[in-house]
């Protein structure tokens, strides 16, 4: 067993006995195959890219005869944020992958469209594993373990390297430590619970550097990044008094700032800071065609509930979608939807004070 610290887990006892017979059937589906692809959800976040990359060094480790390939759901590079995480720089696009692998590892999605070019994969692959925390998903997988309780799929790795006796080394500890900072918005969310400072505590523990991770997300901006913060800041727009607010970016935003599409990553967070909101929706304009939003909750409101009805998904505070047309079209389809919510939210306290 790691010398880190004693084991961790979920929270509720039933739900620990739940997961550890599912990670007795992830071991063995391992255990049984020699060429593994691991795969996240397109435009991959600091959970996935973290949790996907501390799962090969995972399997490198206790079974180093295995071949192991992080894919990458996009035919795009590593964010440069996460450029800092080992391996990163050895991460191979699917659309790359040729080889028909023994065991397809989904990690951090459910659904097999956010896979993208991952997905051929995934379906010529002999067995599929799911390692999620969104409560829905339709892939049809061996064995999944799919618990909407865990802060961050983070989590629930740190926690499979425990279980399967592998010593957590700094790197493998870094990577995770990134996937639960993210996911929590450096322990800012509402699903900043118990469990995940533990585990963040046992990551420490073992080498991984909090600093380390915020001076490389979170204070590592180009200049081009803070130009294009500064048009999205400018242009929010709320509604409902207040309740809703909202801003965009543009492919002329990017062009005008020299900043790439990535970059819009996290400003999300930035129109979840205006003061009475309850509601943030953020849109980018993406190739394509297309639109993809995210959209945070900062108390009940359930936004992955819009978000479903745009063909996205996500947790109830923190949700997205991407949308065919342009922003116009995206707005028209994803506002009425949010400000039914605050309408819904306030029969519900009108009804309760009754």
């Amino acid at each position: 067993m790691t010398p880190c610290r004693a084991m961790v887990g979920p929270l509720d006892g039933a739900a620990y006995d739940v997961q550890e017979r599912e990670f007795e059937r992830i071991l063995e589906l391992i255990e049984n195959a020699s060429s593994i692809a691991l795969c996240a959800h397109t435009a991959p976040d600091g959970d996935a890219l973290g949790s996907v990359l501390a799962m090969q060094q995972i399997i490198a480790l206790r079974w180093p005869e295995k071949s192991v390939t992080s894919l990458l759901a996009d035919d795009a590079p590593v964010p440069r944020i996460y450029g800092f995480l080992q391996g990163a720089e050895c991460m191979v696009p699917a659309a790359q992958y040729a080889e028909t692998p023994d065991l397809f590892m989904a990690l951090d999605l459910s659904a097999a469209n956010r896979l993208h070019d991952g997905q051929p994969v995934m379906e010529r692959a002999s067995k599929v594993v799911v390692i999620d925390h969104h409560p829905d998903g339709d892939i049809v997988a061996d064995v999944q373990s799919i618990r909407p309780g865990a802060a961050a799929v983070g989590v629930i790795i740190a926690e499979f390297a425990q279980f399967v006796g592998v010593e957590i080394t700094a790197p493998m500890a870094q990577c995770m430590l990134c996937a639960v900072m993210t996911d929590t918005g450096r322990f800012q969310y509402q699903n900043s619970d118990a469990e995940a400072f533990k585990v963040a505590s046992l990551l420490v523990d073992c080498g991984a550097s909090p600093s380390g991770v915020s001076l490389n997300v979170y204070q590592s901006f180009r200049l081009q990044s803070l130009h294009l913060k500064s048009l999205v800041l400018g242009r929010i727009t709320t509604f409902e008094q207040g309740r809703i607010a909202y801003s965009y970016a543009t492919q002329s935003d990017l062009m005008r700032t020299g900043a790439d599409l990535d970059e819009c990553d996290g400003l999300i967070d930035s129109v979840r800071s205006v003061e009475g909101s309850e509601i943030a929706l953020f849109l980018k304009v993406v190739p394509g065609g297309k639109i993809r939003g995210n959209l945070r909750s900062k108390g009940r409101h359930d936004v992955a509930r819009v978000a479903r009805l745009i063909g996205g998904g996500g947790h109830a505070a923190a949700a997205g979608f991407t949308y065919v047309g342009d922003l116009d079209e995206a707005l028209a389809a994803v506002l009425p939807p949010l400000r039914a919510l605050i309408h819904e939210a306030d029969a519900a306290k009108d009804g309760e004070s009754q």
